[in-house]
């Protein structure tokens, strides 16, 4: 999970500043600031400012829909020189890409139209927002002259007020701003985008259709980058918080870390890694924090996930007198249906901003990674957690070797991918039986790592996959999609190719909906399957590189697998994986029949 903005490790204590030029240089304010330099008059307008300013926190590529009220911004974006606009296919798969993009690059933009666009977009920005990334999504919104005249839009929903996307956005954004005057135009734009910043959460920006193109004085010099105010602990709640975590660790036998993923917001990834190793203590990622732990670390004993964790895993964790969690998110999917067997007495909580130790006392004001370095110097080392892992620790079986031509199973599928796996390679992990599978894959150091658990949006590792690759153009991505998953957004394969983009996208067609049928089975999960090569193929249309092909066993995959390594290195690869509909990990089956029966719970009395 590597997140960056600019030239900035998210995951790193970060300066204040959050702005970087175009060059990756971290830009700083310094108490005697020259002036900015003007602007070619005819490029003072509303459009270019916006364009400066995105290209400044480095989202230099943005993705895009066309419709008719954003045609002119449009132009106004293109014609900024460090500025790439992406044209999707549709809506959703831009709020997707720019999600995929703001987890490596630390920030993303989308740009769509009004209503009929805004409202196609949100279901993405929901789970931009639900997963703390900063995503600039922006509207081209109807003329100035329109608001409050009782005139009836097309776009619209009928109605001569216009409001609804703006309300609907208010729900899944930390910020929106309506511009339909240039006199205050450059605050809000301005504000809107630091705050995203800040919050590390999704902004929304409505520019009137007829603004982008008139130049104004306020938009007349290079906006000066900004210089963001960095939060800070209260040192008194810190030094507390600290010497009573201490006090409660350091009495513990075998006390243990678990990481969870919301240290990626917090910026405290090199912080936690500090602790694990002045401490000792075995340590464990949460499912949805996988990518933000160096898993080569020395102490480091797999995803903690409840009944479903890697093996030896959770029986340390739970057996454990004392555990620190930082960051993390217990939700019914992460607690598998509520049954982790955790005691909250024994635990030190960790939220970005709060420290919670055993049933009390609790701090406020103390920032996580502050918390976590000071700590560091604190504790004793004790690595008695991982000395008895390590005793009871019996290394993984290998699956069945496979008969001559005998149909491809699914664990045969994920060790060839795990050989695929370097510091040069970055994992999608789509929504379904792909996050248990990718859940055990041992990523080596410098892997990028991503997946959407808390929203779980199927078909969201499309779009990902099209930004995520986009921003960090020296990896090769390999995304793991459902059949279908893939049936919902299969058509920005396109973009990928029209970018450029050496993705491998393996395509695991078992004919339906396998994570929904271990939750609740009915022919509703059943799809109608397509032949998927046969679609990218039609995509392709001779445009781009591309390279496709179907495997059905061990010997077609490894073939694949060459190929795409080797002669068609250079190309889009869509290796479609076909398996049998009831080829699942077994940890799938025991999370859907937990998750069953948490969602099947009957009413309390009343």
């Amino acid at each position: 999970m590597d997140t960056k903005i600019g030239s900035l490790d998210t995951c790193k204590p970060p300066c204040s500043d959050l702005a970087s030029p175009p060059n990756g240089a971290v830009s700083t304010i310094q108490s005697s600031v020259p002036a900015t330099p003007l602007v070619n008059p005819s490029e003072s307008t509303l459009g270019r400012h916006l364009a400066r300013r995105l290209v400044q926190i480095g989202a230099t590529d943005v993705f895009s829909v066309p419709g008719d009220f954003n045609l002119t911004l449009l132009d106004h974006l293109i014609a900024e020189p460090g500025l790439n606009l992406i044209g999707c296919c549709n809506e959703l798969n831009a709020g997707y890409a720019a999600d995929g993009y703001a987890r490596s690059r630390g920030v993303g933009a989308c740009v769509v139209t009004f209503t009929v666009g805004g409202l196609s977009v949100l279901n993405a920005i929901a789970g931009a927002y639900s997963e703390n990334l900063p995503l600039i999504c922006i509207v081209g919104g109807p003329n100035s002259n329109d608001y409050g005249t009782n005139r009836i839009l097309h776009h619209t929903i009928g109605l001569p007020d216009f409001s609804q996307e703006l309300r609907c956005f208010q729900t899944v954004t930390c910020y929106q701003a309506v511009v339909n005057n240039l006199e205050d135009a450059h605050e809000l734009i301005d504000t809107a985008v630091s705050t995203a910043l800040k919050e590390s959460k999704p902004v929304y920006i409505s520019v009137a259709c007829n603004l982008p193109a008139i130049p104004h004085p306020t938009f007349s010099r290079e906006p000066v980058p900004f210089s963001l105010s960095p939060k800070l602990s209260n040192e008194m709640g810190l030094e507390a918080a600290v010497e009573a975590a201490a006090e409660f660790l350091n009495k513990a036998v075998k006390p243990v870390l678990v990481a969870g993923p919301k240290m990626r917001v917090a910026k405290a990834c090199n912080a936690f890694v500090e602790l694990a190793d002045a401490c000792g203590y075995a340590v464990a990622v949460m499912p949805s924090a996988k990518g933000l732990v160096p898993e080569h670390h020395p102490h480091f004993i797999g995803t903690y996930w409840g009944a479903v964790s890697t093996a030896f895993c959770a029986e340390i964790v739970e057996s454990a007198d004392a555990y620190l969690f930082a960051g993390p998110i217990f939700n019914d999917y992460s607690s598998v249906g509520y049954s982790l067997l955790l005691k909250k007495e024994k635990a030190v909580i960790l939220q970005p901003d709060r420290v919670v130790i055993a049933n009390g006392p609790a701090f406020g004001c103390v920032l996580m990674k502050d918390f976590l370095k000071a700590l560091s110097k604190r504790l004793k080392s004790n690595t008695t957690a991982y000395e008895n892992y390590h005793r009871i620790y019996v290394p993984e079986g290998q699956p069945p070797k496979c008969e001559p031509k005998e149909p491809l199973r699914v664990n045969v599928l994920f060790q060839h991918i795990q050989k695929m796996l370097s510091s040069e390679t970055a994992v999608i992990a789509e929504t379904g039986d792909s996050w248990f599978n990718c859940q055990k894959l041992k990523l080596p150091k410098g892997c990028g790592y991503e997946f959407q658990m808390q929203y779980g949006s199927i078909g969201w590792s499309v779009g990902a996959t099209l930004g995520y690759a986009q921003s960090v153009l020296e990896k090769r991505v390999i995304a793991c999609i459902g059949d279908g998953s893939f049936q919902v957004t299969a058509q920005d394969v396109s973009t990928m190719l029209r970018c450029g983009q050496k993705t491998i996208i393996f395509l695991i067609n078992n004919g339906g909906y396998t994570i929904e049928v271990e939750i609740h089975d009915g022919p509703y999960n059943v799809i109608k399957n397509w032949n998927y090569t046969g679609l990218v193929d039609a995509i392709h249309n001779g445009e781009g590189k591309c390279w496709t092909t179907k495997v059905f066993c061990e010997e077609e995959l490894i073939e694949a697998i060459e190929n795409a390594t080797g002669p068609k290195k250079d190309c889009l690869c869509f290796i479609e994986v076909i398996v049998h509909k009831d080829d699942t990990s077994k940890e799938l089956l025991e999370w859907g029949s937990r998750v069953s029966a948490a969602n099947s719970r009957p009413p309390n009395p009343q």
